[in-house]
């Protein structure tokens, strides 16, 4: 562009000028949310940038199918929704399904509804997404190695304060008054030479299997729990979840004292909890490998809801914490959120680095965009089949990111009932389990059996 200034002079220039202001001019879109009709004036606007333009003004979660592609130019005033869309859309098929207790759904495809299942991103859900949003109050502080620097002094400061401190790290979680608060220690942090990094809290609402009823029967299992080798290389799966309720007396022998990093829960409930419903399924999973009768195999229950409707991204580092330094050497996280944190991507790449597996569940939405953790590259990420070929299930999450495919159900027994449970929750203990029996059987530490069990899943994505 630069050169053609040179060359061209003020007479290029001035054209360029006005060829962009007739193209900005081509760039109107508006809504009218009491009428529902659309007024345009657009030329040659790509697919994506509209759709995200669509997203913002009416609220409505928009979904393509990937590899959509188009290009709107239209004027028109006051069209109806469903005429407007067939203007902006061109050759695209969509459909706008209404949502209970929620946005309407704009479904845009080339082929079938059911394909479209990449989200499209706007401001308004860039950082609310489902059920999971950023703590507007929270900041994540971590300091530099070696820093002296007195957080709690620094807290006050800015006007916070320090409400937790993950163990063995330079990281520190810091509550404000409000947003606006927190926006402004976030700006005064960013030029604070021993601050290494400031990243946002996210909250995760607490997970329930995809189905859980009454069933008759349950799924076969008759390994039993024989004593640990004592020299610090027995296998423990760190289930990472909530509170676990003790187990039939056939499994209690696999679990280990229960850890919690959000208070405690109540346990006492007359129906499986989920982490409860994912410790039976992570010994079904176990059962289905293991060669012999027994196992010293253990599972280390991690609490990061306590008696809360929702965790955060910082107690689930927490809880991942707490599990590998009570002697987990594989870690499984059926929970997840559409929020990408740094901070917690940091610290799964860093135990990755100890050789330690990790899996977490896909997603049950079911869409292609990435769930997090699961979509970390270092972690293993589970999504269920939906029957014997290996097809995705209707309800699980799919995508690039995905890297196992497991049956999505158990059937598991709690205080004298049967419950089918089903999710890429289950999935992911399965996995977790199937990692823990192919170890156990191989003599080796589970971070070496991964192609072992990459080759031993029955689907692949």
């Amino acid at each position: 562009m630069r050169k053609c200034f040179v060359q061209f002079g003020a007479s290029c220039l001035a054209l360029f000028l006005f060829a962009w202001t007739a193209c900005a001019a081509k760039e109107s879109l508006v809504w009218h949310a009491d009428k529902k009709t659309f007024d345009a004036d657009l030329a040659g606007v790509e697919l994506q940038p509209l759709l995200q333009k669509i997203g913002a003004l009416t609220g409505w979660e928009i979904y393509i199918e990937p590899g959509s592609s188009s290009s709107a130019s239209a004027t028109f005033k006051n069209l109806p929704t469903s005429d407007a869309l067939r203007f902006l859309l061109g050759k695209l098929s969509f459909e706008i399904s209404p949502q209970s207790n929620s946005v309407p759904r704009l479904l845009v495809f080339r082929s079938e509804a059911a394909k479209a299942t990449q989200l499209i991103r706007t401001e308004k859900n860039k950082v609310i997404l489902g059920k999971n949003k950023v703590i507007k109050n929270h900041l994540i502080v971590t300091l530099k190695p070696g820093s002296s620097m007195n957080i709690d002094a620094l807290a006050q400061q800015l006007g916070g304060k320090i409400i937790g401190k993950l163990e063995g790290t330079n990281s520190y979680l810091l509550e404000f008054p409000d947003e606006v608060a927190a926006n402004a220690a976030r700006e005064q942090l960013s030029h604070v030479d021993s601050v290494a990094s400031i990243d946002s809290n996210y909250s995760l609402e607490k997970p329930s299997p995809f189905a859980m009823a009454s069933v008759n029967g349950s799924s076969p299992f008759n390994l039993k729990a024989e004593a640990g080798p004592g020299d610090g290389k027995q296998i423990v799966i760190g289930l990472i979840d909530t509170a676990v309720q003790r187990l039939n007396e056939n499994m209690q022998g696999f679990m280990l004292s229960s850890l919690s990093v959000a208070g405690e829960a109540n346990v006492n409930g007359d129906v499986p909890m989920h982490g409860t419903s994912m410790a039976e399924s992570m010994l079904l999973g176990l059962n289905s490998t293991i060669t012999g009768q027994s196992a010293s195999i253990k599972i280390l229950p991690v609490d990061v809801y306590g008696p809360n409707p929702t965790t955060t991204t910082f107690n689930v580092a927490q809880g991942i914490t707490a599990a590998v330094n009570g002697g987990a050497n594989i870690l499984s996280l059926s929970l997840g959120s559409e929020g990408d944190s740094a901070f917690l991507a940091n610290l799964i790449q860093q135990v990755s680095q100890k050789n330690i597996p990790i899996f977490a569940a896909a997603g049950n939405q079911p869409v292609t965009t990435p769930t997090y953790p699961a979509a970390y590259p270092t972690v293993i990420a589970v999504t269920s089949a939906g029957d014997r070929t290996g097809a995705v299930a209707p309800y699980a999450n799919r995508g690039d990111f995905v890297d196992v495919i497991l049956p999505g159900a158990t059937v598991i027994s709690y205080a004298g009932t049967s419950y089918y449970v089903n999710g890429t929750s289950v999935s992911t203990a399965l996995a977790s389990g199937m990692m823990a029996g192919l170890a156990y059987n191989s003599g080796r530490p589970p971070g070496q059996v991964e192609t072992t069990f990459r080759n031993a899943v029955p689907f692949k994505p």
